[in-house]
């Protein structure tokens, strides 16, 4: 696992090199793609696990850049739900093997209706790769641990050029703006790089204090709400460790009352200045974390790197480096699959065969 979270910088370079807009090659893989989804006023995205918190920020993408509505569905209840809805979506189906059953079935049954489909996994040889009208390939290459981290990633990158190019196709932005963006992406390899040493001593260090608590709970806004909930699950099926991923605004209707000294709070307070909405989140979160100061809690916030107020009120900051809002689940999943990692460490377990949890085939 921890030689897969390493890997990251240089499986994200390679993606993106073949995904970023820009490129022939990017248009030759997004053009087939895009006549699918491009008419289509509304896509279901239908996966399990990390792949399902994927398709939770790609559906911020997806609406943010392209004016796609998305919904997200668990893929265990995709096929039972209602064939009597008044449009006619395209279904995307995510999964790192390709081979998830309850995903599987979700795209049968999409086939079934006469909808549209496609398949993003990490093997281009896969039953969902081969039966979607259309394939996208992660190329996260071999993940052997099954607690999913490259491949997660990698999802991120593929939706996020998938949501640029469509953003381009449907007029809502010209191929400089893509392009622009792009450019931002392709600096993400190289900001991951440089700041994983430092996260990682500074998780090193931190993870004892949190080793015996009895619950964790992760807070985010907008797509890091997606990251939040998969920094939960890292912990649970990682550490063995209670742990639920929240809307940081939801926090006051229930969640609050398990907030105390053994329940830390992990924060997810990063911000793009030069974004409004971005700025607005970020001080909603502030004020949060001030309040959850105030009953006690011990905190742990990612914060964009220069932020002192956030570092003002935690009793830990891991700082990310500053990129734009869509972007930063990039960067910031990767301190919580190494917090996740290190806790599984010194809790003794096999961090890379959890118990009770198997691959449907190793991800190529």
């Amino acid at each position: 696992m921890l030689r897969e979270i390493l890997e990251q910088p240089a499986v994200l370079s390679h993606v993106i090199e073949q995904y970023a807009p820009g490129t022939e090659h990017a248009a030759t893989i997004f053009d087939p793609l895009a006549q699918v989804l491009a008419l289509s006023e509304r896509v279901v995205i239908s996966a399990s696990g990390s792949s399902r918190h994927a398709g939770l920020a790609a559906e911020i993408m997806l609406e943010d850049l392209a004016g796609i509505a998305v919904d997200v569905e668990y893929a265990s209840e995709y096929t039972y739900r209602s064939t009597h809805v008044p449009l006619h979506p395209a279904v995307l189906v995510i999964s790192q093997s390709g081979e998830t059953a309850d995903t599987l079935a979700a795209l049968r049954d999409a086939k079934s209706r006469g909808l549209s489909t496609v398949a993003v996994t990490n093997n281009p040889r896969s039953s969902m790769a081969l039966e979607a009208a259309v394939s996208l390939p992660t190329l996260a290459g071999v993940e052997r641990a099954i607690p999913a981290t490259k491949s997660f990633t990698s999802q991120l990158a593929v939706l996020y050029c998938l949501a640029l190019h469509l953003a381009h196709f449907r007029g809502r932005m010209t191929l400089g703006i893509a392009e622009a963006h792009s450019r931002d992406l392709k600096a993400i390899p190289r900001l991951l790089d440089q700041a994983l040493p430092v996260w990682e001593k500074a998780i090193e260090e931190l993870a004892p204090s949190l080793r015996n608590s009895t619950s964790v709970l992760y807070l985010g806004r907008g797509v890091h709400y997606a990251i939040a909930r998969e920094g939960a699950l890292k912990l649970k099926e990682s550490a063995y460790m209670n742990a639920e991923g929240y809307p940081a605004g939801e926090l006051k209707h229930g969640p609050n009352a398990l907030v105390s000294e053994d329940t830390p709070i992990i924060v997810l307070a990063t911000r793009n200045p030069l974004d409004p909405d971005s700025t607005l989140r970020y001080e909603k979160v502030l004020q949060l974390t001030r309040e959850l100061r105030e009953q006690g809690t011990r905190i742990l916030a990612l914060a964009t790197e220069g932020d002192h107020e956030m570092e003002a009120v935690s009793d830990w900051c891991l700082h990310i480096p500053p990129t734009s809002d869509l972007l930063v689940p990039l960067l910031e999943v990767v301190p919580l699959q190494l917090l996740a990692f290190h806790l599984a460490i010194l809790h003794g377990i096999d961090v890379d065969r959890p118990r009770n949890l198997v691959k449907a085939v190793l991800s190529e």
